[in-house]
């Protein structure tokens, strides 16, 4: 393993304890059906999650690729004849060795690795995404619901314009200590406004002093019980054309399995039937880390 993708690690095996680790990752040589039955066997352990997703138990309907497994969708599915990739560990070393992560965020990267929660960080894949996104945009006003210790948010706060702001709202203090230490050290401190405290009060805030409709950018990373309040929220607040994402949405494979109803799983659950459902916003749900949605307000 390249030096570059181990020292970013595999996000969606951070959440193992490391026999779980070892064991999961001899999945890779297994078919999809063994693979998916061992993967249901392990998934009732305490530290375990679940990353694994049926769509075809049919052998003969994958084949090994040198990096990742090629599936083929039933041909009486929805997307008949559509072929897509696994990500297994070799083929997310490949694409970690090819993410353009500055120094300070793998300096916050490696700091936070060592502290309780890690796994909530998001992934260098991720937050190069996010920082495309808004420079795509050529938003000069954002939002981030869940800044944990701000590795996402330093990303975007990076591409921002020098007069652009970023509103980072996030209830841990011991964690906001962190952010605002980088955000110092990456000399970017003056486009971030801490909100330390609750989001969905910060939110309410910008609402009635007037800035509805004055955002060009927000990003959900919090409690998945409020996503929904979250996103009306938000809504109000983001302008016609820019963008809400939210991270999780995949929520470790939790969401395709309906042995799973535990209350976060179903809260999400929920959000992407919403969000599906909801003509004020266009929507793209993107692979990538634990699931991305990505929104554009109409």
């Amino acid at each position: 393993m390249s030096s570059t993708s181990s020292h970013m690690g595999l996000r969606f095996l951070s959440t193992l304890s490391h026999p779980r680790k070892n064991l999961l990752m001899g999945f890779s040589s297994l078919s999809p059906t063994t693979a998916i039955a061992k993967m249901r066997t392990i998934r009732t352990a305490p530290s375990c999650r679940w990353v694994g997703c049926q769509l075809n138990s049919n052998d003969s309907s994958s084949k090994r690729s040198q990096l990742g497994t090629v599936y083929s969708t039933n041909s009486n599915g929805k997307f008949s004849n559509k072929q897509f990739i696994s990500v297994d560990p070799r083929l997310y070393e490949y694409i970690l060795s090819n993410v353009r992560e500055p120094e300070i965020l793998g300096q916050l990267r490696e700091e936070t690795a060592s502290m309780h929660g890690s796994q909530m960080q998001v992934s260098p894949d991720q937050a190069q995404l996010l920082a495309m996104l808004v420079q795509i945009l050529g938003a000069k006003r954002c939002i981030e619901v869940g800044v944990y210790t701000g590795y996402s948010s330093l990303a975007v706060a990076l591409v921002l314009p020098e007069s652009g702001r970023l509103v980072a709202c996030e209830r841990d203090a011991k964690c906001l200590e962190v952010a605002k230490r980088f955000y110092d050290r990456a000399g970017v401190s003056h486009k971030v406004d801490v909100r330390h405290g609750l989001a969905e009060d910060t939110l309410k805030s910008l609402i009635a002093n007037g800035e509805a409709c004055s955002y060009d950018f927000a990003f959900i990373d919090a409690e998945k019980r409020m996503y929904e309040k979250y996103f009306e929220l938000l809504l109000q607040l983001v302008r016609v054309g820019g963008l809400i994402v939210i991270d999780n949405v995949l929520w470790f494979g939790k969401v395709a399995d309906p042995m799973v109803n535990d209350q976060k799983t179903e809260s999400i659950r929920r959000l992407n039937k919403k969000i599906m459902e909801d003509d004020r916003v266009g929507i793209s749900m993107v692979p990538i880390g634990d699931g991305m949605t990505i929104c554009q307000k109409r």
